[in-house]
């Protein structure tokens, strides 16, 4: 299986790229997943002449393939005014607007003060939810004071068991996940996910449907 991790930090070293190859090594832990980094910051130039050319240099052009063929992404960004850096949403608005259907994304975010914490639920969440991804439920946030901390290495360990699981091949022998179906079943904007059997598939039930089974109890 191919997992892949997109980090927008732009120093050497840099956190963002710390928590992305802390997330991914989470996830590989309970999967067998090779995984592929793509820095964006290596990357800033192919994205702006894709802008301003309509054509993707080669280097952005197998970036851009890698993501739509991963069974499993991971994207991290540092946080810039409040919100997502422009190269990170730069690279996401040339991504093509299918690849990522149905896909198991995992988003975290770095930032120098834990005021942004729901950067991730502001921004990243509605991102990836427009591009009709599987936002997985644990988000991963690290303000600078995190790093040491258990509870970042607890949500980072708890946000790559959740990819593994979505990425993992269904098989007979596994049941389903329940703890993972109930976190992200009100998360669809669209209808509510009533199963996450990996024999079964997803089940997406309209609102209005649902709402008119409950009103009929």
């Amino acid at each position: 299986m191919k997992l892949v991790v997109v980090s927008a930090g732009l120093s050497s070293p840099s956190s963002t790229r710390l928590l992305a190859d802390r997330l991914a090594a989470a996830t590989v832990a309970h999967v067998d997943a090779e995984p592929e980094v793509i820095e964006l910051r290596d990357l800033a130039t192919e994205i702006a002449r894709h802008f301003v050319t309509g054509f993707p240099p080669a280097r952005l052009a197998a970036a851009l393939d890698a993501v739509a063929a991963a069974d499993g992404l991971i994207a991290v960004t540092p946080v810039f005014a409040g919100s997502y850096s422009g190269l990170f949403k730069s690279f996401f608005d040339l991504i093509d607007k299918d690849a990522l259907t149905g896909k198991p994304v995992l988003i975290g975010a770095t930032g120098g003060t834990a005021r942004h914490s729901l950067v991730t639920e502001h921004a990243l969440r509605p991102l990836f939810t427009y591009l009709r991804a599987l936002v997985l439920p644990t988000a991963v946030y690290a303000a600078s004071e995190d790093w040491g901390d258990d509870g970042l290495a607890g949500r980072i360990t708890r946000a790559g068991v959740e990819l593994a699981r979505f990425m993992a091949p269904a098989t007979e022998d596994r049941a389903p996940d329940v703890d993972t179906a109930a976190a992200i079943a009100p998360r669809s904007l669209t209808g509510a996910i009533t199963s996450v059997d990996p024999l079964d598939g997803f089940r997406v039930v309209p609102f209005e449907q649902r709402l008119a089974a409950l009103r009929a109890e």
